[in-house]
C-alpha cells in the first residue's frame, strides 16, 4: 500500500504545464492551502519567485542552495524572516498545483511614463511609480517644439 507521500509525489509526476501558453513577463499564481503564491515568468521553462528559505543563513555551498526547497527550509525561513529570489522551473515552482495565468498586456515603454523603474515597483510593491522622473523637471522652450531636460539639483 502506498503512501500519503508516495501518492503526493506521483499526481506531481502525472502534472504537466504547457509552458507555450505563458510569455515573458506574465504573472503566475499557484493557489496552496493557506496562501497563494506568486512568480513572474522569465521565458525557457523558469519561473523567478520570492520564497522563505534558511539554506543561505546556514551556507554559501552552492549545490546545496540550488535544491529544492523543501517545507522544512520553508518552515524555517518563516521563523528566521529569511527570503530569497529563486528562479525554478515551472513543475518545481508549481509542485503539481494548477498554475493561474495573468499575462502580461503589451506595454508601451516610456522612458519618463512608464519605464523598467515603474514595472519592478509595480511588481514589487503594487503601485507603479518611478523615483527618477520625480527627480527630473520639463522646461518648454517658448519657440520650438524641442523640450529640454534638467535634473532638480541642478535647477
Amino acid at each position: 500500500m502506498a503512501t500519503d507521500f508516495e501518492k503526493k509525489k506521483k499526481q506531481q509526476q502525472v502534472v504537466q504545464y504547457d509552458i507555450s501558453m505563458y510569455k515573458r513577463g506574465d504573472l503566475l499564481e499557484v493557489p496552496r492551502t493557506f496562501f497563494t503564491h506568486f512568480g513572474i515568468y522569465l521565458g525557457n521553462n523558469c519561473v523567478a519567485h520570492l520564497i522563505p528559505d534558511i539554506m543561505p543563513v546556514l551556507t554559501t555551498e552552492k549545490n546545496a542552495l540550488e535544491k529544492m526547497v523543501n517545507n522544512n527550509r520553508l518552515m524555517l525561513g518563516v521563523i528566521a524572516k529569511k527570503a530569497g529570489v529563486r528562479v525554478d522551473l515551472v513543475e518545481d515552482f508549481a509542485y503539481g498545483a494548477e498554475i493561474l495565468v495573468n499575462h502580461m498586456d503589451k506595454v508601451c515603454i516610456s522612458l519618463l511614463w512608464y519605464n523598467c523603474e515603474h514595472y519592478v515597483m509595480y511588481c514589487r510593491y503594487g503601485t507603479s511609480m518611478s523615483i527618477q522622473t520625480y527627480q527630473v523637471r520639463f522646461f518648454r522652450r517658448e519657440k520650438g517644439s524641442k523640450i529640454s531636460i534638467y535634473s532638480v539639483k541642478n535647477v
